[in-house]
């Protein structure tokens, strides 16, 4: 009895009954449906269906709209995130200095994470559109009109799109990083001689690479929720380049072809976590080498 009083008084026990209201709700909205889902994705049919092992799975891997739906997204992480990332960095390297308006140009860059994302939608087909503003800027330069959303453009607009949306959280992020690393190490530096690129790659650097690692792994999870905008511009079936994985897995479910539809979830999801665990496996051995 009073082995239970004394666990009962710890601080761990105490922490289990705070997280005990967040943990219902992620294992009931979350972790219960994606293991019925998951159970789904082994049957060759929905409710009563037989247990036919990966049979889903290698009917996925054959699929041609799955593998281009799969190019696709890869093709667009690979761009939009070091781009985002390079961009990002830039800016707060920038405004981390004593610049000119530097409150206000912190709030436009920014501003873009309060926007609602039909209302971003709107502001590009307003630009992008066939008689759209862009457009007509080209036409009075003499050029010709272009079909933007309909062309091999389409797939840069939508990655223009999700850094403009992005780039003020990773900013946030980056300069909150900078702003950790202690004064004293750049003027140390510089009483030993060291210049402004030397200190950047064996300081800031060396010292924002935890942050570096968060910011990459939220950057691609970002990357693969960027199905809104295009969904919201392009429809249900959009220009090849933009024929993404939730393109795929939406019109599963439009469908109801849920085998497929959660076979191809399970592997994005694994897809994902391979990616989280690599990145936070390299963090934490960088942060030993540090230390």
């Amino acid at each position: 009895m009073n082995r239970l009083r004394l666990l009962l008084r710890t601080d761990g026990f105490k922490a289990l009954w705070f997280l005990a209201p967040s943990a219902v709700g992620f294992s009931i909205f979350y972790l219960i449906p994606f293991a019925l889902g998951l159970g789904e994705s082994f049957m060759d049919g929905a409710g009563a269906g037989k247990f036919v092992g990966l049979h889903n799975y290698l009917e996925l891997l054959h699929s041609s709209s799955f593998r281009k739906a799969t190019t696709n997204t890869l093709i667009f992480t690979s761009i939009g995130v070091p781009l985002l990332i390079a961009l990002s960095l830039g800016l707060a390297l920038l405004l981390n200095t004593q610049l000119y308006l530097r409150n206000a140009f912190r709030t436009s860059i920014v501003l873009p994470l309060v926007v609602p994302v039909a209302s971003t939608v709107v502001i590009w087909q307003i630009f992008f559109d066939w008689n759209g503003t862009l457009n007509e800027w080209l036409h009075r330069l003499g050029g010709g009109r272009i079909d933007w959303m309909q062309s091999d453009w389409s797939l840069g607009i939508i990655a223009i799109m999700y850094i403009w949306k992005n780039i003020g959280y990773n900013m946030v992020l980056f300069l909150a990083g900078l702003q950790s690393i202690p004064r004293d190490y750049y003027e140390t530096a510089s009483i030993e001689g060291a210049g402004p690129i030397r200190q950047l790659f064996h300081i800031t650097l060396v010292y924002l690479t935890p942050t570096l690692f968060f910011v990459i792994l939220i950057s691609i999870v970002n990357s693969f929720k960027v199905f809104r905008e295009t969904y919201l511009l392009a429809g249900d079936y959009p220009y090849d380049r933009l024929y993404m994985m939730q393109h795929y897995m939406n019109n599963m479910f439009a469908s109801l072809d849920i085998q497929k539809l959660t076979a191809a979830a399970t592997l994005m999801v694994c897809c994902i976590a391979s990616l989280a665990i690599g990145l936070l496996t390299l963090e934490r051995k960088f942060r030993e080498n540090m230390e």
